[in-house]
């Protein structure tokens, strides 16, 4: 018999999986990856608003997990998908692909439009920054690259070399940003590093409170950290989690009111690096790496002795 080849099938859960995997995973690596472009250009144009907390170092981070999981994904799905099409020519022409490929040039020319009224906008409202520039020719220029290439890869009946050009082009890419996120976040020893020291604070913070408020009640300054444990309240002093020693605490007049709070830190103060807002005042507990002490006063007058209730 001629013509006794089996087709195989256009529209498979097969492909419907792949394809679904290889645009969503596209989607997610371009918004990732636009981001962590984003945060570059907020450190090297800060904002003149005062925030208590800085964001972009947590967001940098999640988009480099993303970009490390997801983008190799899409490149795998891609160069599996190419494989099926010159092996199977029917799946490239299914329905379920063009359609894929039409809704993300339809994504990418929303996008483009809206940031480009976006920048009409904001030039007409005389708000135009470089700030502002710089991060609407990235995703001019990210969508831009997606829609053209999918653009011309939906009129080609066959795969193109351009495939491979444009999966080297953007792993490079990729990995030039990864690097660069790393050098601004720092490694995973540093980020580990900066997160004890922030409980280090937190603990000292705690500490300095229990202390206002033992002298509140007792109208004295604690002989020494031990004496603020209360198996009635449950407070414990807490030690250093990194080294699980005491903290240190020391005198320094009792008259005035005036005591010292010790902890040995791992790196010198950077706000950027907070998980958590910072404290009211930024500088009060700044500190170096190594050994730091915070010398306090309490204020009699802020902090008076509270009442005795009548006997």
């Amino acid at each position: 018999m001629e013509n006794s080849q089996i087709v195989p099938k256009r529209n498979t859960p097969r492909d419907l999986f792949l394809h679904l995997l290889a645009i969503v995973t596209l989607y997610w690596s371009a918004i990732s990856f636009t981001g962590i472009i984003w945060q570059f250009i907020n450190k090297a144009f800060p904002d003149n608003l005062p925030y208590y907390y800085d964001s972009s170092i947590g967001f940098i981070k999640f988009s480099v997990s993303a970009l490390i999981i997801v983008f190799p994904i899409f490149i795998l799905v891609s160069w599996y998908l190419n494989k099926i099409y010159r092996r199977e020519s029917q799946v490239r022409e299914s329905k379920i692909r063009k359609w894929l490929i039409y809704l993300t040039l339809f994504i990418a020319s929303l996008v483009i439009i809206g940031d480009l009224i976006s920048i009409i906008n904001t030039f007409l409202n005389g708000d135009m920054t470089a700030r502002f520039i710089l991060k609407a020719l990235s995703v001019i220029i990210v969508a831009g690259i997606i829609f053209g290439y999918y653009l011309d890869d939906v009129r080609r009946e066959t795969p193109t070399k351009l495939a491979k050009y444009f999966a080297w082009i953007t792993s490079i890419l990729v990995i030039a940003v990864i690097v660069g996120a790393f050098v601004v976040v720092g490694s995973p020893t540093t980020a580990r590093s900066a997160n004890f020291d922030q409980v280090k604070v937190s603990n000292l913070q705690t500490i300095q409170s229990q202390i206002v408020n033992y002298w509140q009640l007792k109208e004295k300054l604690p002989a020494n950290l031990e004496s603020l444990n209360n198996s009635i309240s449950g407070f414990a002093v807490p030690t250093d989690p990194q080294t699980k020693a005491n903290y240190e605490y020391f005198v320094d007049d009792s008259i005035n009111l005036t005591f010292e709070l010790c902890a040995t830190f791992n790196l010198k103060t950077n706000r950027e690096n907070f998980t958590s807002f910072a404290p009211t005042d930024p500088g009060n507990w700044d500190h170096a790496a190594g050994r730091v002490c915070f010398k306090r006063t309490i204020d009699k007058q802020l902090y008076p002795p509270l009442t005795k209730p009548a006997i």
